[in-house]
């Protein structure tokens, strides 16, 4: 009897412990952890390297020599009908993403996103929290840009929202996305009383994006055509203006890219930007001044590591740079190195 006893025990034990093990194994299945940590090495051609050294007035890649990308950790959890998003940045790259959470920064706030979800149906999903915005061609993460250095557009444009926004298939490859947000960038909680409002309608990878900020307004188109199998033309053009007429920005960056090989593609950012007034973006405190920037980018893909070499040249309608002898000039030329790790 005893010995029976102790088999029914220890099946009984064996079966808990599968049955455990089983709904770990499921829950480990549902939540996943990615990211990417990234490096890189700048140097000026045209303009000094020392404590003197320039940058164009984009955002991210502006550190001198060898130099810290960001390390980000992204958590989710993707159910049926529920799930969250929490996509945590540490480094240089990470405290400019998040202008160094100013409502939190003496806690060290490091979110980039954190937002939960509900697909109401299988055409309707609900977005909580903090999201990064649905506006221009870049993001903040360089695993998701071709170039590594970023442009003007992207910079100039809002990173991130805390807000509701409700997403639609519509169907016939039509999207529709609604957004009620936070003044543009005040992420932790709202301190103005005051909202913003998004629209985005899609079809088929092309996107026509409006925002209407407190404090401006900004529309933009953003989408690409693959040409061929292996050549894609990547598009994005905006307008932004300021409230009171105190200013803005019109902009239009192409970005063809074309695969060599499976492992090796060679792109080009072509960007033409102008500021109404002195926007403060080119940096020449000149009203109404424009630059031209192309950026010349190789990938190279070796396993979960892209290896990338860049030439950029920048090029403004008025002297917004100096050379190596301390002259003010028009024109920056610049390298960048940069190695990106995605797991």
């Amino acid at each position: 009897m005893k010995t029976i006893m102790k088999k029914c025990i220890t099946v009984s034990m064996l079966f808990m412990a599968t049955v455990l093990f089983a709904q770990e194994e499921t829950k480990e299945k549902k939540l996943s952890i990615s990211g990417s940590v990234d490096a890189y090495y700048r140097a000026n051609l045209t303009a000094p390297n020392d404590e003197n050294a320039i940058a164009p007035g984009s955002s991210f890649a502006n550190l001198s020599g060898f130099s810290l990308g960001m390390a980000n950790v992204i958590a989710s959890y993707e159910g049926e009908k529920v799930g969250f998003v929490a996509d945590l940045v540490f480094g240089p790259r990470g405290t400019d993403a998040i202008f160094a959470s100013p409502m939190y920064s003496a806690t060290g706030n490091i979110i980039n996103q954190l937002y939960a979800y509900w697909n109401v149906s299988e055409s309707v999903t609900l977005t909580m929290g903090n999201f990064n915005t649905f506006l221009g061609y870049e993001v903040i993460s360089p695993t998701g840009n071709f170039n590594y250095s970023t442009s003007y557009l992207f910079s100039y444009g809002p990173f991130s929202h805390t807000g509701l926004k409700a997403d639609f298939d519509l169907g016939n490859d039509f999207s529709l996305m609604l957004g009620v947000m936070n003044d543009t960038d005040l992420t932790e909680f709202n301190p103005t009383g005051d909202y913003a409002f998004g629209a985005q309608l899609g079809y088929s990878g092309q996107y026509l994006n409006v925002l209407l900020d407190p404090s401006f307004f900004e529309i933009d188109f953003t989408g690409g055509f693959d040409i061929s199998d292996s050549f894609y033309l990547g598009i994005n053009a905006a307008h932004l203006s300021l409230e009171d007429d105190a200013g803005g920005f019109t902009g239009v960056a192409l970005y063809p890219q074309l695969a060599t090989s499976d492992t090796f593609t060679i792109g080009l950012r072509g960007e033409y930007f102008v500021e109404d007034k002195d926007f403060g973006a080119i940096g020449t405190g000149v009203e109404d001044s424009s630059v031209f920037a192309l950026t010349l980018t190789g990938s190279l893909a070796v396993d979960d590591l892209t290896i990338k070499p860049e030439f950029r040249l920048d090029n403004a309608s008025d002297d917004a740079f100096i050379d190596n002898d301390l002259a003010a000039t028009k024109s920056l030329g610049s390298f960048v190195l940069a190695a990106i790790y995605s797991f």
